[in-house]
């Protein structure tokens, strides 16, 4: 397959659609469930991460990905891992005799793809490398269509996939939640960062809001939380839901840009 550059138009490319991603709100507690599922298990990633260097949170979402978060079966392709790859990529890990643990097949994955700490994980090169580790066969050949292995579950895709080895469909839906997504929320609680994308410093001058866990009935007020929201989202490292419901994670971040947390905020 031909060689897809990590250019700075394809850069800004994943930074604008990171930024502008909006989870479904259909398939909000799906993600919540997997998230959930991939904290419970940070203590193993972080293991992984040590081994390679590779985050630890590129790691969880692949697992996901390719074998459901399940850890009898190799990160390659879902295979189990009494035996190597039978899929492709077939005889994995070469070296070694089955069964191999989920961390030496997850180390051997990462290595076969040229990964290590001195890869590129800023946000766009972790988003190029989620697509990269499963090809840009969407991109090449049906560029209409944002892969969902990024951005299933969101309103950056909608339908269109393989749904065998070079067979397309326009109506096929994906059943994953895309590993974009993931991260994309996990951005939104706090729970990872990027290694370009620095907590802000709190010298700006915000807006005021007041804190609340409920939706206004008031139009106005919701506009202006929302308003509230996509200010504090221009700043780096900084990805809030846009929901116009100025509650916990809206004021964590009002926090982090300004030093305090919003008003009525039982914490400050």
């Amino acid at each position: 397959m031909a060689t897809v550059k990590l250019s700075q138009a394809l850069r800004d490319e994943y930074e604008n659609l990171f930024n502008t991603c909006v989870i479904r709100h259909n398939r909000a507690g799906v993600v919540e469930g997997i998230i959930a599922k991939i904290q419970a298990n940070t203590a193993r990633y972080n293991n992984a991460e040590s081994i390679l260097g590779v985050p630890w949170f590129f790691t969880a979402v692949i697992h996901n990905m390719e074998s459901s978060l399940n850890f009898t079966k190799h990160l390659h392709n879902g295979d189990p891992l009494v035996r190597r790859t039978v899929q492709a990529p077939a005889g994995r890990p070469k070296n070694g005799d089955p069964p191999f643990t989920w961390e030496e097949s997850a180390s051997d994955a990462l290595s076969l793809k040229g990964l290590s700490s001195k890869t590129d994980w800023s946000l766009s090169g972790t988003l190029y490398q989620l697509e990269r580790y499963n090809g840009f066969g969407y991109r090449l050949y049906h560029p209409h269509v944002l892969s969902p292995y990024l951005w299933s579950y969101s309103n950056h895709y909608t339908s269109g996939k393989f749904v065998a080895d070079g067979i397309w469909s326009d109506t096929a839906v994906s059943k994953q939640c895309g590993a974009a997504v993931l991260l994309r929320r996990m951005a939104e609680n706090i729970q990872i960062d990027f290694a370009d994308q620095p907590i802000p410093k709190p010298d700006a001058k915000p807006l005021v809001v007041r804190y609340s866990l409920k939706k206004s009935s008031d139009p106005m007020s919701v506009s202006r939380a929302g308003e509230l929201q996509r200010w504090l989202n221009t700043f780096p490292g900084m990805f809030v839901k846009v929901d116009g419901v100025p509650g916990a994670r809206t004021s964590d971040a009002y926090k982090r840009a300004t030093g305090h947390y919003l008003p009525r905020d039982p914490r400050g």
